[in-house]
């Protein structure tokens, strides 16, 4: 717990995350929720830092996955967070560059959060619909 609380202590003194790559912002939260240490002051300054953004284009599939999933498993339910996050997947000319996990997580995220996104479902399902595979 010491390591974490300084991690988290450190990220949320800083003035701005903008240094972070995302992936490495998506994978900080991850290891927080996985290891059973939620600390709302960084959970707080990481969804601050991604609504403050312009856009998410730097942002990958799995860092959307894991920031998403770290905030559903710790129950730091940020709505804002999460609409932001499924306009921009929404927006996007089509899903192939998630996986199975992906958006599994995605969904699976919103579920646990109980925040709704209606055209993020659909267009995941449609997605899924039209592979040839499953």
């Amino acid at each position: 717990p010491r390591l974490f609380n300084k991690v988290a202590d450190h990220m949320v003194a800083l003035d701005n995350l903008i240094s972070f790559h995302p992936q490495a912002l998506s994978n900080t939260v991850w290891a927080f929720a996985t290891a059973e240490e939620p600390h709302s002051n960084l959970y707080k300054k990481v969804a601050d830092h991604v609504l403050a953004l312009d856009d998410l284009r730097e942002f990958r599939p799995q860092a959307f996955s894991n920031l998403l999933w770290a905030f559903a498993k710790c129950e730091k339910s940020n709505p804002k967070l999460f609409k932001k996050v499924a306009d921009h997947i929404v927006a996007l000319s089509n899903l192939d560059e998630f996986n199975e996990q992906d958006l599994s997580n995605i969904v699976w995220a919103f579920a646990s959060a109980k925040v709704t996104h209606p055209m993020l479902f659909r267009k995941v399902a449609d997605h899924i619909i039209a592979l040839d595979h499953l």
